[in-house]
């Protein structure tokens, strides 16, 4: 029975996608559930799973643009996997004597093989330097006569002088060692841009010509969430199975700070400006077929664990090609942190239809001025770009004072931002 394989539908508004790699040969016979394809879409890098076992047969070729429910291959059921491994099943009898008088011979141990090996390589590799040591005739005379190698007068050698050194690097370019010759190229790769990458170039172009973005910069000491991480890795880890990231907190920080700066979560739709009251916020993630955004959602109800828990789970998801175009849809906020790969300062570019973004970065001790003395403490840059057409210089400039806040003093995350002593004191 010939079974057809159909692009599936990626998500809402996706009409065609491209065959990114096949990740099968043509006519290779595969099991029910293995993945033969990858397809790409303008939001994501998805697999094409064979229905049932059977035969694979292209109908498409790498590269082609398909529209979604286009076919991309076809399987013969009739052809099943285990068929492929009955001739490996049964040996002939010629192959199984000529197996046991071979192991009638007394048989090298493994260390005794891996040795003459090595012994037979260097061998070679001995007499390969040989033919490429010059010998003058007078040298050569003299060896013959006492009867020594090159290999003999080599190893006879105590060191190597300052004069031989000089002799090497005073030979004629045409004579000079291997090593020493300088060796240029002209070649070049080209590779067809994916879909995902096109669409994100595209993109990127349009927010720069249609916003007025902005970048603010700010500085927070990350020296308590810093000691509480270091505190209590251990007994995280045993809890929860992962480990306890800076993410966590930067994000339920960003939630809670956009209960006192609203705008940066609004976005604009055409004249009119929308506020969620719900914050979903993207984490960029660095992927093999680029940069994904996976959201997380509601994290305004959600503790620094859970927020946590969800984005290891997303991020291998995205890493696997498993993640869904509906766990990258959306979004009201992102955080994206360059620090992962040794970043000082950027100024990120908005995700539109958002109207900001957060930019993490690397963590430095930097020398800074505490209670008027000089104190080394472990420094973060922080960037916000907003969208100055909806987002005053005041809201996103309190907005990175409030983050900053709430990660010197994480306590502040359990009270929605407020003092302890305010509410101790009711004031």
């Amino acid at each position: 029975m010939i079974i057809e394989i159909k692009v599936p539908t990626p998500g809402e508004s996706i009409t065609e996608v491209e065959l990114g790699k096949w990740l099968v040969e043509d006519g290779d016979v595969v099991d029910k559930d293995d993945e033969i394809a990858e397809i790409e879409s303008d939001k994501a890098t998805l697999t094409l799973v064979a229905e049932e076992a059977g035969k694979v047969s292209f109908k498409a070729q790498e590269g082609d643009t398909l529209d979604v429910g286009a076919v991309a291959c076809t399987i013969d059921t009739s052809v099943q996997p285990e068929e492929k491994t009955e001739a490996v099943k049964e040996k002939p009898k010629e192959e199984t004597q000529e197996k046991e008088q071979v192991d009638e011979e007394p048989a090298k141990s493994p260390k005794q093989e891996e040795s003459r090996k090595e012994k037979s390589k260097d061998e070679s590799v001995a007499k390969e330097d040989q033919t490429h040591v010059k010998t003058t005739s007078v040298a050569k005379k003299m060896m013959e006569e006492n009867n020594l190698s090159v290999d003999d007068i080599l190893q006879g050698l105590k060191r190597i002088s300052k004069k031989e050194v000089e002799v090497v690097m005073n030979l004629p370019e045409e004579t000079a060692a291997p090593s020493r010759k300088k060796s240029f190229s002209r070649e070049e790769d080209r590779e067809k841009m994916s879909s995902l990458r096109r669409k994100l170039s595209h993109r990127l172009v349009s927010v720069k010509n249609e916003t007025a973005m902005l970048t603010t910069f700010n500085e927070i000491d990350m020296s308590r969430v810093m000691e509480l991480r270091k505190k209590h890795q251990s007994r995280f880890i045993e809890k929860h199975d992962f480990k306890l990231g800076f993410m966590g907190f930067f994000t339920k920080a960003a939630a809670v700070a956009m209960n006192f700066y609203p705008a940066i979560n609004s976005m604009l739709d055409g004249e009119e400006i929308v506020s969620p009251k719900y914050v979903d916020v993207g984490i960029a993630v660095q992927t093999p077929k680029g940069l994904m955004v996976p959201i997380i959602r509601n994290t305004e109800s959600k503790s620094v664990v859970e927020i946590e828990k969800d984005l290891k789970d997303l991020a291998e998801k995205a890493r696997n090609k498993k993640i869904s175009v509906e766990e990258l849809t959306g979004g009201t906020f992102t955080i994206t942190n360059g620090g992962t790969f040794g970043s000082l300062l950027s100024t990120p570019i908005i995700n539109p239809p958002q109207s900001a973004i957060l930019g993490m970065h690397n963590i430095l001790d930097r020398p800074v001025a505490v209670n008027g003395k000089v104190e080394i403490r472990p420094m973060m840059y922080v960037a916000l770009s907003y969208d100055h057409r909806i987002i005053d210089g005041k809201d996103s400039v309190g907005f990175l004072v409030k983050v900053k806040e709430l990660i010197e003093n994480p306590e502040r995350l359990l009270n929605n931002g407020a003092n302890p002593e305010d509410l101790l004191l009711d004031l």
